[in-house]
Protein backbone atom coordinates (compact mmCIF):
# COMPACT_ATOMS: atom_id res chain seq x y z
CA UNK A 1 0.00 0.00 0.00
CA UNK A 2 1.66 3.25 -1.20
CA UNK A 3 1.86 6.18 1.40
CA UNK A 4 -0.78 8.68 -0.27
CA UNK A 5 -4.10 6.11 -0.66
CA UNK A 6 -5.57 7.90 1.70
CA UNK A 7 -4.29 11.18 1.53
CA UNK A 8 -7.38 13.95 1.55
CA UNK A 9 -8.13 15.70 -1.56
CA UNK A 10 -10.08 19.01 -0.76
CA UNK A 11 -11.34 21.27 -3.62
CA UNK A 12 -14.58 22.19 -5.25
CA UNK A 13 -16.99 19.68 -7.20
CA UNK A 14 -16.44 20.48 -10.89
CA UNK A 15 -19.45 23.33 -11.23
CA UNK A 16 -21.46 21.18 -13.67
CA UNK A 17 -22.26 18.62 -10.72
CA UNK A 18 -22.90 21.61 -8.42
CA UNK A 19 -25.85 23.21 -10.90
CA UNK A 20 -27.06 19.62 -11.14
CA UNK A 21 -26.72 18.72 -7.32
CA UNK A 22 -28.37 22.62 -6.73
CA UNK A 23 -31.16 21.91 -9.68
CA UNK A 24 -32.34 18.87 -7.52
CA UNK A 25 -33.10 20.61 -4.71
CA UNK A 26 -34.47 23.70 -5.89
CA UNK A 27 -37.32 21.56 -8.23
CA UNK A 28 -37.32 19.08 -4.91
CA UNK A 29 -38.07 22.67 -2.68
CA UNK A 30 -40.42 23.88 -5.15
CA UNK A 31 -42.50 20.92 -5.63
CA UNK A 32 -42.74 20.42 -1.88
CA UNK A 33 -44.17 23.85 -0.94
CA UNK A 34 -48.39 24.13 -0.64
CA UNK A 35 -48.38 28.03 -1.54
CA UNK A 36 -46.36 26.82 -4.47
CA UNK A 37 -48.09 24.00 -5.53
CA UNK A 38 -51.47 25.83 -5.45
CA UNK A 39 -50.15 28.41 -7.68
CA UNK A 40 -48.54 26.24 -10.19
CA UNK A 41 -50.87 23.53 -10.69
CA UNK A 42 -53.93 23.93 -8.70
CA UNK A 43 -55.32 26.95 -9.81
CA UNK A 44 -54.07 26.53 -13.75
CA UNK A 45 -55.74 23.67 -13.75
CA UNK A 46 -59.17 24.67 -12.13
CA UNK A 47 -59.04 27.98 -14.41
CA UNK A 48 -58.83 25.56 -17.51
CA UNK A 49 -61.51 23.02 -16.65
CA UNK A 50 -64.26 25.78 -14.67
CA UNK A 51 -63.83 28.17 -17.90
CA UNK A 52 -63.77 25.28 -20.95
CA UNK A 53 -66.88 23.87 -19.28
CA UNK A 54 -68.89 26.36 -17.91
CA UNK A 55 -70.27 29.35 -20.72
CA UNK A 56 -68.30 32.79 -18.10
CA UNK A 57 -66.25 34.71 -20.59
CA UNK A 58 -67.06 35.04 -24.33
CA UNK A 59 -63.75 33.44 -25.93
CA UNK A 60 -65.16 34.08 -29.54
CA UNK A 61 -65.79 31.02 -32.42
CA UNK A 62 -64.40 27.60 -31.58
CA UNK A 63 -64.26 25.59 -28.40
CA UNK A 64 -63.55 27.74 -25.55
CA UNK A 65 -60.29 25.20 -24.66
CA UNK A 66 -59.02 26.10 -27.59
CA UNK A 67 -58.48 29.34 -26.72
CA UNK A 68 -57.83 28.93 -23.40
CA UNK A 69 -55.32 26.04 -23.30
CA UNK A 70 -52.49 28.51 -24.97
CA UNK A 71 -53.27 31.23 -21.94
CA UNK A 72 -53.42 28.51 -19.32
CA UNK A 73 -49.93 27.47 -20.35
CA UNK A 74 -48.47 30.91 -20.37
CA UNK A 75 -49.85 31.79 -16.50
CA UNK A 76 -48.34 28.21 -15.51
CA UNK A 77 -45.06 30.09 -16.81
CA UNK A 78 -45.68 33.36 -15.06
CA UNK A 79 -46.91 31.49 -11.64
CA UNK A 80 -43.88 29.34 -11.46
CA UNK A 81 -40.89 31.52 -13.59
CA UNK A 82 -42.41 34.96 -11.82
CA UNK A 83 -45.30 34.29 -8.92
CA UNK A 84 -42.66 31.39 -7.16
CA UNK A 85 -39.65 32.23 -7.50
CA UNK A 86 -40.18 35.75 -7.03
CA UNK A 87 -41.44 34.51 -3.06
CA UNK A 88 -38.55 31.68 -2.44
CA UNK A 89 -36.29 33.53 -3.41
CA UNK A 90 -37.57 36.34 -1.19
CA UNK A 91 -37.70 34.08 2.25
CA UNK A 92 -34.31 33.04 1.28
CA UNK A 93 -32.70 36.13 1.10
CA UNK A 94 -34.32 37.01 4.03
CA UNK A 95 -33.39 34.34 6.31
CA UNK A 96 -29.87 34.35 5.29
CA UNK A 97 -29.85 31.55 3.04
CA UNK A 98 -28.66 33.04 -0.22
CA UNK A 99 -25.57 34.70 1.62
CA UNK A 100 -24.65 31.13 3.43
CA UNK A 101 -24.84 29.96 -0.40
CA UNK A 102 -23.11 32.83 -1.70
CA UNK A 103 -19.81 32.47 0.35
CA UNK A 104 -19.82 28.85 -0.67
CA UNK A 105 -18.20 26.96 -3.79
CA UNK A 106 -20.90 27.54 -5.74
CA UNK A 107 -20.62 30.47 -7.85
CA UNK A 108 -23.23 33.00 -7.58
CA UNK A 109 -23.93 32.46 -11.52
CA UNK A 110 -24.51 28.65 -11.24
CA UNK A 111 -26.66 29.72 -8.29
CA UNK A 112 -28.97 31.31 -10.74
CA UNK A 113 -28.81 28.75 -13.49
CA UNK A 114 -29.45 26.10 -10.84
CA UNK A 115 -32.80 28.42 -10.12
CA UNK A 116 -33.53 28.62 -13.56
CA UNK A 117 -33.31 25.11 -14.13
CA UNK A 118 -35.46 24.03 -11.39
CA UNK A 119 -37.94 26.34 -12.84
CA UNK A 120 -37.76 24.44 -16.05
CA UNK A 121 -38.11 21.21 -14.65
CA UNK A 122 -41.38 22.46 -12.97
CA UNK A 123 -42.43 23.91 -16.08
CA UNK A 124 -42.22 20.56 -18.06
CA UNK A 125 -44.38 18.92 -15.16
CA UNK A 126 -47.03 21.31 -15.40
CA UNK A 127 -46.95 21.61 -19.45
CA UNK A 128 -47.34 17.90 -19.19
CA UNK A 129 -50.22 18.22 -17.13
CA UNK A 130 -52.32 20.84 -18.16
CA UNK A 131 -52.23 19.62 -21.96
CA UNK A 132 -53.01 16.41 -20.67
CA UNK A 133 -56.53 17.90 -19.21
CA UNK A 134 -56.75 19.97 -21.90
CA UNK A 135 -56.51 17.11 -24.43
CA UNK A 136 -59.27 15.33 -22.28
CA UNK A 137 -61.39 18.39 -22.61
CA UNK A 138 -61.23 17.88 -26.54
CA UNK A 139 -58.52 20.40 -27.37
CA UNK A 140 -56.75 20.28 -30.63
CA UNK A 141 -53.39 21.71 -30.74
CA UNK A 142 -52.30 22.96 -34.04
CA UNK A 143 -48.44 24.36 -35.27
CA UNK A 144 -45.20 23.60 -34.83
CA UNK A 145 -44.01 21.92 -31.54
CA UNK A 146 -40.29 24.27 -32.06
CA UNK A 147 -42.29 27.87 -31.89
CA UNK A 148 -44.43 26.07 -28.67
CA UNK A 149 -40.85 25.71 -26.96
CA UNK A 150 -39.32 28.98 -28.35
CA UNK A 151 -42.00 31.12 -26.87
CA UNK A 152 -42.11 28.95 -23.28
CA UNK A 153 -38.50 29.37 -23.04
CA UNK A 154 -38.31 33.15 -24.16
CA UNK A 155 -41.38 33.53 -21.71
CA UNK A 156 -39.16 31.49 -18.48
CA UNK A 157 -36.77 34.26 -19.37
CA UNK A 158 -38.35 37.46 -19.23
CA UNK A 159 -40.52 36.32 -15.75
CA UNK A 160 -37.59 34.50 -14.06
CA UNK A 161 -35.38 38.00 -14.84
CA UNK A 162 -38.51 40.28 -13.48
CA UNK A 163 -39.07 37.73 -10.21
CA UNK A 164 -35.05 37.76 -9.34
CA UNK A 165 -35.24 41.47 -9.75
CA UNK A 166 -37.88 41.90 -7.45
CA UNK A 167 -37.12 39.33 -4.73
CA UNK A 168 -33.45 40.78 -4.76
CA UNK A 169 -34.39 44.41 -4.30
CA UNK A 170 -37.85 44.43 -2.25
CA UNK A 171 -38.22 42.50 1.53
CA UNK A 172 -39.76 39.30 1.74
CA UNK A 173 -43.08 40.58 2.95
CA UNK A 174 -43.12 43.26 -0.06
CA UNK A 175 -41.99 40.93 -2.87
CA UNK A 176 -44.86 38.38 -1.33
CA UNK A 177 -47.54 40.88 -1.12
CA UNK A 178 -46.32 41.84 -4.95
CA UNK A 179 -45.79 39.10 -6.63
CA UNK A 180 -49.36 37.71 -5.83
CA UNK A 181 -51.00 41.01 -6.67
CA UNK A 182 -49.02 41.27 -10.31
CA UNK A 183 -50.44 37.48 -10.97
CA UNK A 184 -53.63 38.38 -10.31
CA UNK A 185 -53.62 41.83 -11.90
CA UNK A 186 -52.38 39.94 -15.15
CA UNK A 187 -54.42 36.74 -14.82
CA UNK A 188 -57.23 39.10 -15.37
CA UNK A 189 -55.53 41.81 -17.58
CA UNK A 190 -52.77 39.40 -19.50
CA UNK A 191 -54.98 38.09 -22.12
CA UNK A 192 -55.15 34.66 -20.45
CA UNK A 193 -58.84 34.13 -19.76
CA UNK A 194 -60.24 37.40 -21.20
CA UNK A 195 -59.31 37.96 -24.92
CA UNK A 196 -57.60 41.29 -24.84
CA UNK A 197 -60.32 42.33 -27.55
CA UNK A 198 -62.62 42.97 -24.55
CA UNK A 199 -60.77 45.94 -23.20
CA UNK A 200 -60.51 49.56 -24.69
CA UNK A 201 -57.92 50.63 -27.52
CA UNK A 202 -55.91 52.19 -25.46
CA UNK A 203 -55.75 49.98 -22.79
CA UNK A 204 -55.01 46.94 -25.13
CA UNK A 205 -52.06 48.99 -26.71
CA UNK A 206 -50.62 48.57 -23.43
CA UNK A 207 -51.44 45.29 -22.14
CA UNK A 208 -50.22 43.88 -25.81
CA UNK A 209 -47.01 44.66 -24.75
CA UNK A 210 -46.87 42.50 -21.14
CA UNK A 211 -44.68 39.91 -21.30
CA UNK A 212 -47.63 37.47 -20.28
CA UNK A 213 -49.94 38.68 -23.11
CA UNK A 214 -46.97 38.24 -25.96
CA UNK A 215 -46.73 35.07 -24.84
CA UNK A 216 -50.40 34.14 -24.27
CA UNK A 217 -51.07 35.49 -27.60
CA UNK A 218 -47.78 33.83 -29.50
CA UNK A 219 -49.02 30.32 -28.10
CA UNK A 220 -52.74 30.95 -28.90
CA UNK A 221 -51.43 31.92 -32.88
CA UNK A 222 -49.08 28.87 -33.19
CA UNK A 223 -51.32 26.06 -31.29
CA UNK A 224 -55.14 27.76 -32.10
CA UNK A 225 -54.58 29.36 -35.48
CA UNK A 226 -51.41 27.11 -37.02
CA UNK A 227 -49.54 30.06 -37.44
CA UNK A 228 -45.65 30.10 -37.99
CA UNK A 229 -43.87 31.29 -35.67
CA UNK A 230 -44.99 34.89 -33.85
CA UNK A 231 -42.03 37.13 -34.35
CA UNK A 232 -43.60 39.99 -33.05
CA UNK A 233 -44.33 38.40 -29.65
CA UNK A 234 -41.10 36.69 -29.39
CA UNK A 235 -39.30 40.06 -29.62
CA UNK A 236 -41.40 41.50 -26.96
CA UNK A 237 -40.61 38.74 -24.83
CA UNK A 238 -36.57 38.51 -25.45
CA UNK A 239 -36.74 42.55 -24.93
CA UNK A 240 -38.36 41.77 -21.21
CA UNK A 241 -35.77 38.77 -20.82
CA UNK A 242 -33.18 40.92 -21.47
CA UNK A 243 -34.21 44.18 -19.63
CA UNK A 244 -35.27 42.01 -16.50
CA UNK A 245 -32.42 39.57 -16.25
CA UNK A 246 -30.05 42.19 -16.71
CA UNK A 247 -31.47 44.34 -13.91
CA UNK A 248 -31.61 41.27 -11.95
CA UNK A 249 -27.74 40.97 -12.40
CA UNK A 250 -27.00 44.76 -11.47
CA UNK A 251 -29.20 45.52 -8.54
CA UNK A 252 -30.02 41.99 -6.77
CA UNK A 253 -28.84 42.28 -3.71
CA UNK A 254 -27.53 39.10 -1.87
CA UNK A 255 -28.78 40.36 1.91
Amino acid sequence: MSTGTYSPKPGAAPVGRMIAAQTALEARMLLRNGEQLLLTVIIPSLLLVLFSTVDIVDTGAGEAVDFLAPGVLALAVLSTAFTGQAIATGFERRYGVLKRLGASPLPRWALMTAKTLAVLVTEVLQVALLTAIALALGWSPQGDPFSVLLLLVLGTAAFSGLGLLMAGTLKAEATLAAANLVFLLLLVGGGVIVPLEKFPEPARSVLELLPVSALSDGLRDVLQNGASMPWGNALILAVWGVLGLGAAAKFFRWE
